[in-house]
């Protein structure tokens, strides 16, 4: 299963590289000894990935002996709702065309990022590697889900037939600064962010979250992630997956109060019931990832939504910092 590579001996293309995780995993990189010159990170007004002949250009361009699998057209329940086609169609077309062209070339490694989406619905907690085709994804995600996951099949395909080094990662819900704020496409935690900063602001009485809170999730900050995708790079060729998660297992409505807690935000959460959701719970086991990579997520929840919400108020003209002597609140729920 390993076969360790020198990584700052290597080209290296990471797709997603000017996105939130990719921002990550080239700092990882640079701090590995990679050079600069040897990292390639394909912009979509350049490359559109989605489409083979960009994908063939891309690789004569730069001529990567490891590509770094990070690109995604992703969002949160709202977004995948809204487009399921085009969350199907883009990730497998990407996955597919990296893939093959990487055998055609003969790649020294391939990476490739899954998602916590690809694990069945209702998944025995913590959910396990093993657990992965035991069951249907969760049905407002699953077309995102299971186009990532159909790449696991391929790589391992493509492994036993052609050869292909390669590795899986499956990370859990990401956050950490730098996130994708966007109240279309954001996930749960900038987007709670986002609702109780505004609301903050605007001395609003009122958010309103969807579904009712009872579902569960487990969060990763963007940093650690980094680092296990970079470990599975140099040390894995086996397109095995590897869990990375890390952290307790939440609930939503606790995760609303201590997100408008350290927003300072003070007024009342409701919660929209016709909305969905999402999978009941997630927490998944990283016994493969400490045994295979040696890794282990190093950073606390608490202080990494605390640079995170920093991270969002120094990005935004139009936030009023907090003095840090103005008081604390506790977000009250609705009745």
């Amino acid at each position: 299963m390993a076969n360790s590579i020198n990584l700052p001996e290597k080209r290296i293309v990471v797709t997603g590289g000017a996105g939130f995780l990719g921002r990550a995993v080239c700092q990882v990189l640079r701090d590995r000894g990679v050079p600069d010159a040897q990292i390639f990170v394909p912009r979509r007004r350049d490359y559109d990935l989605v489409h083979e002949a960009n994908v063939i250009r891309m690789y004569e361009d730069f001529k990567p002996d490891v590509v770094v699998h990070l690109a995604a057209e992703v969002g949160g329940i709202g977004a995948n709702m809204a487009q399921p086609g085009r969350f199907f169609y883009a990730n497998m077309a990407m996955g597919m065309h990296l893939v093959e062209e990487a055998r055609r070339r003969n790649l020294a490694k391939f990476v490739h990022t899954g998602t916590v989406c690809a694990y069945p619905k209702f998944c025995e907690v913590p959910f396990r590697e093993e657990a992965l085709w035991d069951g249907y994804p969760e049905e407002t995600n699953a077309p995102y889900g299971v186009a990532k996951k159909a790449i696991f099949v391929m790589l391992d395909g493509y492994r036993r037939q052609y050869g292909l080094p390669s590795t899986v990662v499956v990370p859990v819900n990401l956050y950490g600064p730098g996130d994708n704020f966007d109240e279309r496409t954001s996930h749960v935690i900038p987007a709670l962010i986002r609702k109780c900063e505004e609301a903050r602001q605007s001395s609003a009485p009122t958010i309103t979250c969807w579904g009712t809170g009872s579902a569960s999730r487990q969060f990763l900050h963007v940093a650690d992630a980094a680092e296990g995708i970079v470990r599975a790079a140099e040390l894995l060729d086996d397109p095995v997956p590897i869990n990375l998660g890390g952290g307790e297992e939440i609930l939503i409505r606790d995760l609303v109060i201590q997100v408008a807690d350290a927003c300072n935000y003070c007024g009342r959460v409701e919660w929209d019931a016709t909305k969905p959701d999402g999978q009941p719970r997630r927490s998944i086991a990283i016994d493969r990832a400490k045994s295979l990579l040696g890794w282990s997520p190093q950073r606390l929840f608490e202080n990494g939504l605390a640079d995170t919400i920093a991270w969002w108020r120094s990005s935004n003209s139009t936030t009023s910092l907090l003095s840090k002597t103005q008081s604390r609140c506790t977000i009250r729920p609705a009745a």
